[in-house]
């Protein structure tokens, strides 16, 4: 079954055919680690994980790129204001150097790490750092300049938007409609025009006077959007087939990584661009920008599972906002709670190791890659669990191993959950010789181990061995 994803570049759904048969290059805008991520932030990271996983069930081979921004960002779009990093390291007391700053981006990225870890976010294969690829963004710089799409100011080498005709394309946006990044800088020939290369000693407020890379033009640093440019291309080639972001990215960041490597090697930079909607708090978006921000830490400090969250982001599509608040915290706690019930009640009779895709319900099946495929409706897919778990027609064996292959999706542990119910219910004493058993099996005192096994046998209990471990079963 095909899938089909909503390009922004065609403001229309799409049959996803990637360049390179059953390999998909994907590349997702990462963090600027100057600051905890919010759980806006951790929304996009999040459908971008269900876009991904919905590709590897549809048996698509992944190559997914992350960047880390720790140098780069300002705080403004117009390329003004303070470098992001920067004025981090003012905020936590550190020196004004690139070794302070590699310290800070490197704790706020393990951070990061951490967040996606507890939400059961897949791992990017590869989480390039923009401070490692200043020689990437030189050379397209200077292709660009060989191609005579730049010009030099005080603060500055810029790419002239008006020789790029199709600026403003993703999303059909026009360039009069960037007009909000107002001529701050009036040396800048157009008012879309953007920063390739910032030098670091002219208007030096950005970092601080000192600090920045040796370049052909002068000391500084890259301009935010040609670091990601630079990382995509060098990890995925170009074109590559799918680039992703929040709809922020859409007016200013996503256009200029496009008019700047198109121009740069006269080719597309990606086939689909596909980004998704705002968090919505108090009527407002959440971000760092409006204080108005929540980590993942204060969500664990007020007892709630992280995967109450990703629970919470699941019943919105990615392309519609979602209104977040305790109480609808709360109620997507509750919900999920009672499907971990739902599913620990099925009384079923094969260990975990036994439920093979052959049990698996095609109906059901069927059902869930037509909504998964149909631009990520998870939100179906959660009504469609309901209704497999209500069924009368369906074995409980049936159900569990369906909704089992369901989670490769969903990313809710449903499997590591249920093991976890069944493991509190058994004696603590069993659980203990299981223990010992364990040990003497990774021990090879396979004579311990038998004894052990018995011992568990005569108190009532199976042991089943697998390849992730044992498990546990009442006879």
């Amino acid at each position: 079954m095909a899938v089909k994803i909503f390009n922004t570049l065609s403001l229309k759904k799409e049959f996803f055919k990637p360049t390179k048969n059953k390999k998909v290059g994907l590349y997702t805008c990462g963090p600027t680690v100057y600051n905890f991520a919010h759980i806006g932030n951790l929304r996009t990271f999040i459908f971008e994980d269900v876009l991904r996983r919905t590709l590897e069930y549809n048996g698509y081979k992944i190559k997914h790129v992350m960047n880390i921004t720790d140098i780069g960002h300002l705080t403004s779009d117009a390329d003004e204001g303070e470098d992001k990093m920067t004025k981090a390291l003012k905020r936590e007391g550190k020196p004004l150097t690139l070794e302070a700053m590699k310290e800070l981006a490197d704790y706020y990225a393990k951070k990061f790490k951490e967040d996606i870890s507890v939400l059961n976010i897949e791992n990017p294969d590869i989480m390039p750092k923009a401070s490692e690829h200043i020689k990437e963004d030189i050379e397209i710089i200077k292709k660009l300049e060989k191609n005579k799409f730049t010009y030099k100011t005080n603060d500055g080498i810029y790419f002239d938007t008006s020789k790029f005709k199709n600026y403003g394309k993703l999303g059909k946006l026009k360039t009069k409609e960037n007009k909000t990044r107002i001529e701050i800088n009036p040396e800048k020939k157009n008012p879309s025009d953007f920063a390739l290369w910032k030098f670091s000693t002219q208007g030096g407020s950005a970092f601080g006077g000192k600090l920045g890379w040796e370049s052909p033009w002068g000391k500084g640093f890259p301009g935010w959007h040609i670091e990601c440019s630079a990382m995509a291309t060098k990890y995925l080639g170009q074109p590559f087939d799918i680039h992703t972001g929040g709809i922020d990215h859409i007016p200013v960041h996503h256009q200029n990584e496009i008019a700047q490597s198109e121009a740069a090697y006269n080719k597309p930079l990606a086939k689909y661009w596909i980004h998704g909607e705002f968090l919505i708090i108090d009527s407002k978006k959440m971000a760092k920008s409006e204080g108005n921000f929540i980590t993942l830490k204060t969500i664990k400090e007020k007892n709630f599972n992280p995967l109450a969250y990703r629970f919470l982001v699941l019943g919105t599509h990615y392309r519609k906002p979602l209104n977040f608040s305790w109480e609808a915290l709360g109620s997507a706690q509750n919900g999920l709670k009672h499907l971990y019930n739902q599913v620990a009640h099925l009384e079923v009779n094969l260990p975990f190791g036994r439920f093979t895709s052959k049990l698996i319900d095609k109906k059901f099946k069927e059902k869930f890659l037509k909504a998964i495929n149909d631009d990520l409706n998870i939100p179906k897919v959660l009504a469609i669990v309901q209704e497999l778990l209500k069924s009368r027609l369906i074995t409980n064996d049936s159900k569990l191993t369906t909704l089992l292959d369901f989670d490769k999706v969903l990313g809710l542990k449903l499997k590591e959950n249920l093991k976890k119910k069944k493991m509190e219910k058994i004696p603590k004493e069993i659980v203990e010789l299981a223990e010992k058993r364990e040990k003497a099996r990774k021990e090879k005192n396979w004579q311990e181990a038998d004894k052990l096994r018995e011992k568990i046998k005569n108190l009532g209990y199976e042991i089943e061995d697998t390849l992730k471990g044992y498990e546990l079963k009442k006879k």
